[in-house]
């Protein structure tokens, strides 16, 4: 089966490729799909920047503090569910707040390894072309005052994120409704 390959085309017309991986996380991979193929991801911008850490995109709100309508089962190991993708560089992710199944829209690219993420967040593919992109971004100056999120200094916007299918039989998300809050203390 060839799988679903996405493509994160930034306004200066610059491309990262990522392979989906819906034998590991159906759901993730669904729900990503969807959003991307809805045009959900256009004009939004990579809102958080950590260097030798991860390139972070997907919220409508423009900073990691989004709350959102829908969230999705997490599927990771320390949620029940088995994830053996770790998090190297170039793999993707679903950002999430505490609680499991708190994650909705936003991604994170991993820039450098980080094996304390491996079974606690939803890796659901891995970067095959765009390498050199994700290293200057990477790289990227950012606003890294506490509680900023490191944006970056310089707006990075997601021109189109689409999804070509391929062979993956694409279903829609199962999404829960209302959200878990991603930040339940603050409720």
């Amino acid at each position: 089966m060839k799988n679903p390959v996405a493509t994160i085309t930034l306004d200066d017309g610059r491309k990262m490729v990522l392979e989906l991986y819906p034998d590991i996380a159906p759901n993730t991979v669904n729900n990503f799909i969807e959003l991307a193929n809805s045009g959900q991801y256009d004009g939004r911008t990579i809102h958080r920047i950590v260097k030798e850490f991860v390139i972070q995109g997907g919220s409508f709100s423009g900073d990691c503090h989004q709350k959102s309508t829908f969230s999705i089962k997490g599927e990771f190991s320390e949620n029940g569910f088995e994830n053996p993708l770790k998090h190297e560089t170039g793999v993707i992710s679903m950002a999430r707040g505490n609680p499991f199944d708190s994650a909705s829209t936003q991604w994170f690219i991993m820039h450098r390894p980080a094996a304390r993420l491996d079974g606690k967040y939803a890796a659901f593919g891995k970067m095959i072309e765009g390498w050199d992109v994700l290293e200057e971004l990477g790289y990227r100056p950012t606003d890294e005052t506490p509680g900023k999120d490191n944006p970056p200094l310089t707006p990075i916007i997601t021109e189109t994120v689409r999804v070509e299918l391929n062979d993956w039989n694409y279903t829609e998300p199962e999404r829960i409704v209302p959200a878990i809050s991603p930040f339940p203390d603050e409720e």
